[in-house]
C-alpha cells in the first residue's frame, strides 16, 4: 500500500505548496479540509497542519483537536498550525507588536533535535503571520529562534510533534526542504517510493481493473493534462479509448490542425470537430468574462455529447483533471475566483461514469509522467492555456476578426519566445487584446487601431507568479513584428503585474 502524509488544510494560500514540496521528496501526500481527517486509513504515516488566514482565538477560526493526532502520528504544525498546537497545549498566542512578514535569519538552533538536523544558525526563513507565540505550555521546548521571534520553532517532548512559525515550504526558506525532509523521511519513515514510473505502473494496473473492456471517451484540449491522460489511458485500454478534440474557434493559430497531427503520431484514436461557427454565434454581444466561460463550457458539453453519442456502448468519460482542480473545487473558503474547465457538467448530462487518472497529480508531476511515457517535449512543455481559449484574452465581446488579430499577434509572441530560447523559462505567456484604440502613424498616414498587451509570467505552481523580465531587444523585436505584420494593431504594451494581487489571465 502507498504510504501517505495527510496535510490538514486550514485555508492557507501555501497549502498546495506544502504538498508539492513533499511530492518532490518522492513522498505521496493528500490535502484534506481541516475537519475531514481519514480516521481509519492505515497508510497514513504523518500529519502536517497548514497555515490559515485566521487567528487561533477568532470565533470563526478553523479548528481541530490536535492531541489525538499527536498521540497517534508524527505531527508538524506550520504557522497557524504551530500556533493552534501550542494554544491547545497551554501556550499563549497574541497579536505581534508588528506583523512578522518576510525574511528572517535563524539566531538559535537546537542541532540535536531531529527536525533541525543540518539546519544552521544564520540560515534564512520566511515569516508571514500577524500573531506570535508568547509562551509555551509544559513539555513544549523552543528549538529555533530569530532576532525578532523567540519561538520560531518548538517541539513537544514525549511526542513526535513540532511546530514552526515560519514557512518551510516557500522558496525563500533556505533550510525549508531540509526541515520537510527531516520530518517526512527521518521522522515519519517515508520510503520515498512516489515516482513517475511507480505512478504509471500502478495507475495502468488500476485502469485495467477499473475499466475492463468498457469503452471510454475523453475530451482533448491540446494541453498537457488531457494529453498525458489520453496517453496513459491508451497504454491501459488501447482502442477502447476514443478522444474528441473540439475546436471552439478560439484556439491559437493553426492549433487545431497541429494538435491533431501530434495526437495521430502518438497513436491515439482522435475525432476532430470544428464547431467554431456555433460558438461564435452564441458569443455575439457577450462581454462578461464569467458568461463567456459558461457559454463556452456549455457549448463544449453539447458538442462533445453529440459526438460521443455516435460511439456505441460508451460507459466512461475520462478527463484530465489534476489535483489543484480538485482542491480548489472543494475550497473550504467557499470563494470562487473563476469557474474551472474540468470538474462537473459532462458526467451528469451523459450519464457516464467518471475516470480521472491524473487527479492525484500536481502540474509538474503530470509533465514528469508525460516524459516517462515517452511523449515529445513540445507537448509536455506546453504552457497552460485557458479552456475558453482566446475568448478570455479578448476583453469585451468576441468576433471572428478580433480572434484573427489576437491569433496573429499571439503567434508572433510565442514563436519569438521559442526562437530566443525563452519559452521553457516561462510558466505561461500570451497576448491580450485590449478594448481600446490608440492613435498611431504608419507611413504618412494617421492610424486609429487596437492595442495589445503581452503577458509572460514565471511560476512553479500558478498559485503565485511574477512577471517575466524579458530582454529589451526581444521585446523591441516582438513589438515591431506585431505592429508591422498584424493588421489592426498599432500599439504593444507589456503587463508587469504579479500574482497576487493580479491574476495570470486578465479574465
Amino acid at each position: 500500500m502507498q504510504q501517505k502524509i495527510i496535510i490538514l488544510d486550514f485555508g492557507s494560500q501555501t497549502t498546495q505548496l506544502i504538498g508539492r514540496r513533499l511530492r518532490e521528496l518522492n513522498t505521496y501526500c493528500e490535502i484534506v479540509p481541516y475537519n475531514r481527517f481519514p480516521e481509519n486509513d492505515p497508510t497514513v504515516i504523518g500529519v502536517i497542519l497548514s497555515g490559515s488566514p485566521f487567528s487561533v482565538y477568532d470565533e470563526k477560526a478553523f479548528r481541530t483537536e490536535v492531541r489525538p493526532l499527536i498521540e497517534r502520528y508524527p505531527v508538524l504544525g506550520i504557522c497557524y498550525g504551530a500556533q493552534m498546537m501550542a494554544y491547545q497545549g497551554g501556550g499563549v498566542v497574541e497579536p505581534a507588536p508588528s506583523r512578522e512578514y518576510g525574511r528572517a535569519l535563524l539566531s538559535v538552533v537546537d542541532s540535536e533535535d531531529p527536525l533541525m538536523k543540518d539546519v544552521k544558525v544564520g540560515e534564512q526563513v520566511w515569516m508571514s503571520h500577524g500573531d506570535t507565540i508568547t509562551s509555551l505550555g509544559e513539555k513544549y521546548k523552543i528549538i529555533a529562534s530569530t532576532d525578532s521571534v523567540s519561538c520560531a520553532a518548538y517541539r513537544v517532548e514525549g511526542n513526535k510533534a513540532w511546530g514552526v512559525q515560519f514557512h518551510p515550504e516557500v522558496f525563500h526558506s533556505q533550510c525549508g526542504t531540509r526541515i520537510l525532509k527531516n520530518f517526512t523521511v527521518d521522522v515519519c519513515g517515508s520510503d520515498c517510493s512516489w515516482t513517475p514510473a511507480s505512478f504509471i505502473e500502478s495507475t495502468v494496473n488500476e485502469l485495467k481493473a477499473q475499466l475492463g473492456d468498457d469503452k471510454v471517451v475523453l475530451g482533448l484540449s491540446g494541453g498537457v493534462d488531457s494529453s498525458v491522460a489520453a496517453v496513459l489511458l491508451n497504454k491501459a485500454i488501447g482502442d477502447n479509448l476514443t478522444c474528441i478534440f473540439v475546436d471552439h474557434g478560439m484556439l491559437r493559430k493553426n492549433e487545431f490542425v497541429n494538435v491533431l497531427n501530434d495526437y495521430k503520431c502518438l497513436g491515439l484514436n482522435v475525432i476532430g470537430v470544428d464547431a467554431s461557427a456555433k460558438f461564435f454565434s452564441e458569443l455575439v454581444g457577450v462581454d462578461d468574462p464569467e458568461k463567456k466561460r459558461k457559454i463556452i463550457g456549455k457549448g463544449f458539453i453539447d458538442v462533445f455529447d453529440a459526438e460521443a453519442h455516435k460511439i456505441k456502448d460508451v460507459k466512461w468519460l475520462a478527463q484530465g483533471t489534476i489535483y489543484p482542480d480538485c482542491i480548489e473545487s472543494l475550497s473550504i473558503t467557499g470563494t470562487t475566483i473563476k469557474s474551472h474547465h474540468n470538474v462537473g457538467g459532462l458526467p451528469e448530462k451523459m450519464n457516464l461514469k467518471l475516470c480521472e487518472p491524473l487527479r492525484t497529480l500536481f502540474k509538474d508531476e503530470v509533465r514528469a509522467v508525460g516524459r516517462e511515457l515517452g511523449m515529445p517535449d513540445h507537448l509536455i512543455k506546453r504552457h497552460p492555456f485557458p479552456g475558453p481559449g482566446l475568448a478570455v484574452r479578448i476583453l469585451g465581446d468576441i468576433t471572428p476578426e478580433k480572434v484573427r488579430v489576437l491569433q496573429d499577434a499571439d503567434d508572433i509572441f510565442i514563436t519569438g519566445l521559442k526562437e530566443w530560447g525563452l519559452y521553457d523559462k516561462i510558466w505561461q505567456a500570451g497576448v491580450i487584446l485590449l478594448p481600446v484604440r490608440s492613435v498611431g502613424v504608419m507611413g504618412d498616414e494617421r492610424t486609429y487601431e487596437q492595442a495589445v498587451a503581452l503577458r509572460a509570467v514565471t511560476s512553479t505552481d500558478a498559485m503565485t507568479a511574477d512577471w517575466a523580465h524579458l530582454p529589451y531587444d526581444f521585446m523591441a523585436q516582438v513589438s515591431n513584428d506585431i505592429i508591422n505584420k498584424v493588421r489592426g494593431v498599432n500599439r504593444v504594451c507589456y503587463d508587469i503585474s504579479s500574482k497576487p494581487p493580479s491574476t495570470i489571465e486578465w479574465e
